[in-house]
């Protein structure tokens, strides 16, 4: 995997993953949008798979995580901004998006903002726009999800202030996750840990950006989206993925009744099949 940094217009600064096959070997180009918290490293279970089929995935840190630059005050639709920049810079035209967790807004991100460009969007274990009609967005959350998130909708200091004060809540997970992160997917474990071993800017922006206003619809999507929502999922409830299916005209929703927010990952594979399947 080749590592960069790249410098941007406005100064600020990205890291960026490219793994796999180059651009000119590769039957697709897939950017990989992570989670909060975590680094943008291509999803180390889905690589040998990616490399049977010729795939090629591009990433980045957020900014305010790993190597890429802060900018507080964000909106999810900078990730379309910056994943732009770096397929410009990496000679890529075309290409599709799958983002988990907090990564699925990012990705859908693309999907609104770049329909030249983007071929197909994955959102995995993703939410919805904060305060959207006919939605209880805090339903089906686990408690410490639901404090977290109305701190940031209470603004900045309360969400740092509560951070500060609270550890992760273990009980987020459903067994299926946990039983997900002691084997293949131990590696988005050991990501999160050393997305906060810089403090936890990133988070914060991420959780605003959540709550704001995303500065896009996600009914403005055009190409084909693909939703994968955990049917047992405590931080990103199921209702999120059937708003977001119901809103998104090109959309598929896949729904995995037994699934939390991790143990969903194992449709990955299929997910990517999915989107060659457009190529």
């Amino acid at each position: 995997m080749n590592e960069r940094d790249l410098e941007l217009s406005d100064g600020r600064r990205l890291h960026i993953y490219d793994a796999g096959l180059d651009g000119a070997g590769a039957r697709l180009t897939i950017v990989w949008h992570h989670g909060t918290p975590n680094l943008g490293e291509p999803p180390e279970p889905l690589l040998p798979a990616a490399a049977e089929r010729g795939i090629r995935w591009v990433s980045y840190d957020r900014p305010g995580y790993g190597g890429s630059s802060p900018k507080p005050g964000r909106d999810v639709a900078l990730a379309a901004h910056d994943v732009s920049a770096i397929a410009d810079a990496l000679g890529i035209g075309r290409f599709a998006v799958i983002g988990h967790s907090g990564g699925g807004p990012h990705a859908l991100s693309c999907g609104a903002l770049l329909p030249q460009r983007v071929l197909g969007a994955v959102s995995i274990s993703g939410l919805a726009p904060y305060g959207t009609p006919k939605l209880d967005w805090f339903a089906g959350m686990g408690p410490a999800g639901t404090a977290e998130l109305r701190a940031a909708a209470a603004g900045r200091p309360a969400l740092e202030a509560y951070l500060a004060a609270t550890e992760f809540d273990p009980e987020l997970f459903t067994p299926a996750d946990h039983a997900a992160l002691a084997g293949p997917w131990s590696w988005l474990g050991k990501l999160a840990g050393r997305a906060l071993d810089g403090g936890v800017d990133g988070m914060v922006d991420d959780d605003m950006a959540y709550v704001g206003p995303w500065g896009f619809e996600p009914g403005q999507v055009r190409s084909p989206v693909l939703i994968v929502q955990g049917g047992e999922d405590r931080i990103a409830p199921r209702s999120h993925g059937e708003w977001l299916a119901r809103q998104i005209s090109t959309s598929e929703l896949w729904l995995r009744p037994n699934d939390g927010h991790i143990s969903v990952l194992s449709s990955g594979e299929a997910a990517v099949d999915w989107l060659l399947a457009l190529a």
